[in-house]
């Protein structure tokens, strides 16, 4: 039996609106933002993985009576820690030493003054032993894929050692010795890259010419423009045509410019154009999601002669327009016959050519012939990138004597525990390997160019590998998109910007088979068919096995990244969807049922789940994902004590009329389950949720949740109270699904919302019952008259209070539209709580929050503003329902705001001259 453990904050409140605002503000974050230093798929962000490791760790207030023994203590203490919270997880706080250290004491304090280990079996990109290092925990690792290994390793485990030391390249000297955390290392990866750089360009610079404008001035070339062609289908007028998507190269207003395709003696000649009276409609291209036609003689072209084209090998390039370096922003050229033949090389012959996975869904270029890595770039592509994996071992040579000639000792190989000159060059070539693998990105025949933006497009724009039609070629040696330095400098500003210390472990594991003795979890684990990420990873992984297999053997040991073991749900690896169901299924059990037998059990155990955007909370329901996840924790004897929306999205925006922006992730809270837990009928398990369910709201909305959010984060103690007994058994006796579970606790969230309604005053008693009737819409005043007198008011109260209209038989609620004008509230005979939500939404829509932060100390003179908060709550909570997206929409905005609306408020008087009787708009 388990013995009763400290409940942590985590399972109580959070500041769940600060945490979301900063991991939605996270994306704008570029340079030196850690998801820089290399692409993988769904990463956490950085402050919702911080926030939840801390709420993990810290103890609840509720749970240290001796300390907190009132509910008003608790409040206080609760609020203290919220206000922390809310200051961590900024991002230009993320290396504050005062606050983090604050945030480590306070760790320590609910720990016992023991730091915990805290490990992500299944690590990613590493979001979360990165943020457990910050947070001065033994920050712990592991992956089954050699990417996600080779990624959490430069970001947690590498740069500790070398923490306050002076880079090794000779000059570096020059610039002083202050190297505060890793900034050392840093400068050894710019110095070296850029000597890389300038080294591969002594070899191959001469595949990348400049080009003349049509002023006779030389300009570096940024990128070439290609389109794949085929062979025309009509026999009578076989020349190559090209398949272009679009023929514009840049839209910007007043720098237009576009490719004009032109027959000349049966061969297709492209002159640019300067102009904005390009191509428009089906002419913009030749190819579109219906086919494709023949600019020789518009002879449609349809995708099954393009696919037998291609597998043929018939599928050719012409190069459409140079892009080069303008005085001012680009400048568009003419293709000619040098720069063609110039890209007209013989392919390297060691090249990574192994076949791309049979994965239809995401994987594209199988299709139209491109069955190998190699097919994915072109011959100058390929020999750029051998030259450049090459040149990090020779790099690493030169790293090696330059480390020693600064006075370190030989030692071992970073790979053998070493610390010496030989680690610090493998450490050096692993940042380097990492900045050409990145290349690959900006450097595929898979990249475009986007003329809206004037830029390169790369190739990983969503987690699938698709098929280009018309495709940019980057020079690597220039100043703009998708040169090789920089990113070599984005790979070097991340390393300026870690923690490094103290020094993290990652290892390359399989979650199903590896120790989990004494640590406490936080993982986000693979989303049951949402991302191939083995598959993906391959694109990268084989130009860094190239470029490590001598310096990291162990670590990039298999040809390609393992696949048979990897937990996704995938069909065309597992006998189709349920062979891929059950292989996910009896995986995922055994992860967590392994977990749950050896983790440190003192500590809650977090877990995310990512909801995909057609997700909905229609009568219930979830995907077969969250199902999934769900039913896998509680049948691996676990108890889920939380669950909280995490979003990296705009939290008001709407997808569409009715429904809301779901959550970008869910995280849930997780215990071992007693075991000798009961069993109980599914009354008792209402009677449990209506008990329970009304607390917890209230202190939920402490932290700020959304009403967007609640219905989510009410899961939380409506599933611990399901998870915490070893059956609930209907009255038939069968045993109840978490479908049908969740589907009682969201019932019993609309009772506990409708309860409230016997506190509000008469008026709002009335409104909030006609509303969910009959919304802003006209009936009898017969019936309404009726309802009124049940509600304890009457028409003519209603009328004098300004939220109703009765004329000619009938009455309607005056809608938001028609309050958000001046409201006379010193006027007001009376002001319901009702009428306070409707004006204060619509006047925030239309009129910003100034305006309603004056109002408000007027409005707290009249009603109580924690009700006016309430109501928000529930009128959301009936929008939703009647499927109204613009009112649910109002009303949490409203809500959404009430944190800076009231602390904005403060600042003004609540003290009025008598003479203002009003508040003009």
């Amino acid at each position: 039996m388990t013995t009763a453990s400290k409940k942590k904050l985590i399972e109580v409140s959070i500041p769940l609106d600060a945490i979301n605002e900063a991991s939605a503000r996270e994306k704008s974050i570029r340079h030196g933002h850690p998801s820089t230093l290399h692409l993988y798929w769904s990463r956490k962000p950085l402050s919702t993985s911080r926030a939840v490791l801390f709420a993990q760790l810290v103890d609840d207030p509720s749970s240290r009576p001796e300390e907190f023994p009132t509910t008003e203590d608790q409040d206080r203490e609760r609020a203290r820690l919220h206000d922390l919270m809310k200051r961590m997880v900024i991002w230009e706080n993320s290396n504050d030493p005062v606050i983090l250290a604050e945030a480590r004491r306070e760790i320590l304090k609910s720990t016992g003054e023991t730091v915990p280990s805290v490990l992500d079996p299944f690590t990613g990109g590493g979001s979360i032993p990165l943020e457990a290092q910050r947070l001065g925990l033994h920050a712990e690792g592991s992956d089954l894929n050699p990417l996600a290994v080779l990624i959490s390793k430069a970001l947690i485990e590498l740069p500790p050692p070398l923490a306050g030391n002076a880079p090794v390249f000779p000059e570096s000297k020059l610039q002083g010795a202050n190297w505060p955390k890793a900034s050392g290392l840093a400068e050894d990866i710019r110095r070296y890259g850029r000597w890389m750089r300038d080294e591969a360009y002594r070899r191959i610079g001469h595949l990348y010419p400049t080009v003349t404008d049509s002023s006779g001035t030389e300009r570096t070339v940024i990128a070439w423009k290609w389109a794949r062609t085929v062979i025309n289908p009509n026999p009578a007028n076989p020349i190559e045509v090209p398949l272009v998507s679009s023929w514009w190269l840049s839209k910007k207003k007043g720098k237009e410019a576009w490719v004009e395709a032109q027959v000349v003696n049966g061969q297709i000649q492209y002159t640019v154009r300067n102009n904005a009276e390009g191509p428009t409609g089906d002419a913009e291209g030749t190819i579109n999601r219906r086919g494709a036609v023949s600019i020789a003689d518009g002879t449609p072209i349809p995708f099954t002669y393009i696919r037998s084209e291609g597998k043929a090998g018939r599928m050719g390039a012409h190069l459409i327009a140079i892009v080069a370096e303008g005085t001012r922003g680009r400048v568009y050229i003419s293709p000619n016959s040098t720069h063609f033949n110039t890209a007209e090389i013989l392919r390297p012959t060691e090249i990574p050519d192994s076949s791309l996975a049979r994965n239809p869904r995401d994987f594209k270029t199988p299709n139209y012939g491109l069955t190998t890595f190699a097919d994915l770039f072109t011959d100058r592509q390929l020999v750029a990138l051998t030259t450049l994996s090459d040149l990090v071992s020779e790099t690493r040579e030169k790293i090696f004597h330059d480390a020693l000639a600064a006075g370190m000792s030989a030692g071992e190989r970073l790979e053998d525990g070493g610390i010496g000159a030989h680690a610090y060059a493998d450490t050096v070539a692993t940042y380097l390997a990492l900045a050409v693998s990145r290349t690959t990105d900006y450097s595929s025949n898979l990249c475009s160019w986007h003329a809206g933006r004037d830029t390169l497009r790369n190739v990983f724009g969503r987690q699938a590998i698709p098929m280009v039609w018309d495709f940019a070629e980057t020079n690597l040696f220039s100043r703009s998109s998708g040169n090789f330095y920089g990113q070599i400098t984005w790979v070097a500003k991340v390393v300026d910007n870690l923690p490094a210390s103290p020094r993290g472990l990652v290892t390359q594991a399989d979650a199903a088979t590896r120790d989990y003795s004494d640590v406490v979890i936080s993982t986000d684990p693979p989303y049951y068919d949402n991302i191939g990420y083995s598959d993906l990873s391959d694109f990268f992984y084989v130009w860094l096995r190239r470029s490590l297999r001598n310096i990291l053997p162990s670590t990039v040991s298999t040809m390609l990244t393992p696949k048979a073991e990897e937990l996704v749900a995938n069909p065309y690896r597992h006998d189709g969807k349920d062979g891929a169901a059950e292989f996910f299924i009896d995986g995922f059990n055994s992860v967590f049922a392994r977990i749950r037998g050896q983790a440190n059990r003192e500590i809650p155990m977090t877990v995310y789940y990512a909801y995909k955007q057609q997700d909905t909370r229609d009568s219930g329901t979830a995907s077969t994902g969250w199902h999934t996840l769900l039913d896998g924790l509680i049948a691996a004897g676990w108890e889920v004590t939380a669950t909280w929306p995490m979003r990296s999205e705009l939290t008001n925006r709407m997808l569409a009329r009715g429904t809301n922006a779901l959550a970008s992730s869910i995280v849930l809270a997780c215990r071992p389950r007693s075991q000798d837990a009961r069993i109980i009928s599914k009354s008792q398990f209402v009677s449990q949720l209506k008990s329970e369910l009304p607390e917890a709201l209230r202190t939920m909305l402490q932290g700020n949740v959304q009403p967007v959010d609640l219905a989510q984060a009410a899961i939380g103690p409506g599933i611990s109270v399901f998870s915490r007994y070893s059956r609930v058994r209907d009255a038939a006796g069968n045993t109840m699904s978490v479908k049908d579970a969740l589907m009682l606790i969201n019932h019993t969230l609309d009772e506990v919302l409708g309860e409230q309604e016997s506190d509000f005053d008469p008026e709002t008693r009335f409104a909030i019952k006609w509303y969910r009737q009959n919304g802003w819409s006209s009936d009898n005043s017969g019936l309404a008259d009726q309802l009124a007198r049940s509600s304890d008011t009457s028409l003519g109260a209603l009328e004098r209070g300004g939220i109703l209209e009765a004329a000619a038989g009938k009455t309607r609620l005056l809608s938001p539209t028609e309050l958000n004008g001046m409201w006379q509230i010193e006027r007001d005979e009376h002001v319901s709580i009702w009428e306070a939500v409707i004006r204060l939404a619509a006047l925030l829509k239309h009129h910003g929050t100034e305006t309603v932060a004056e109002l408000l100390p007027r409005v707290r003179q009249r009603v109580s503003v924690d009700a006016v908060k309430e109501l928000g709550f529930l009128l959301f909570h009936e929008a939703e329902k009647k499927g109204d997206g613009e009112d649910a929409l109002l009303f949490n905005s409203l809500i959404s705001s009430w944190g800076d609306l009231q602390r904005q408020s403060h600042s003004y008087s609540a003290e009025f001259p008598e003479t203002q009787s009003s508040l003009e708009i």
